[in-house]
């Protein structure tokens, strides 16, 4: 099973050369890696990356992430399920696959093909 995370692509660049996504300004405000599902990501994107050109969806393996990945309600959010937080950096031997994901003409994101 996978988790998704958006990044922008300077800071995706910089987790590449460290070997390990250490997360967004949300993220350490936060104190956890914010990921959502397959499922959760296109309403994640539009809510809290809408309009930004510049990002790559993180697909990372849920095995690979041990006891650092809990299953947490988005917090002040009306979002029903349980989201994916992860409280540690990302090691990029958890990654699968990191894919650009440009605005369409439309300006909404432009996922793979598997994203539902």
């Amino acid at each position: 099973r996978f988790i998704y995370t958006l990044v922008r692509a300077a800071d995706w660049k910089v987790a590449e050369a460290a070997g390990a996504y250490a997360g967004s300004a949300d993220d350490a405000r936060d104190g956890f890696l914010h990921f959502s599902t397959a499922a959760q990501l296109r309403a994640t994107a539009a809510k809290h990356r809408a309009g930004v050109a510049d990002l790559v969806m993180v697909e990372a393996d849920v095995a690979a992430l041990g006891d650092a990945l809990r299953w947490e309600p988005a917090s002040g959010s009306s979002r029903p399920g349980l989201f994916p937080h992860l409280y540690a950096h990302l090691p990029l031997s958890a990654v699968t696959r990191a894919v650009p994901v440009p605005l369409g003409a439309d300006g909404r994101h432009v996922f793979p093909d598997d994203v539902p």
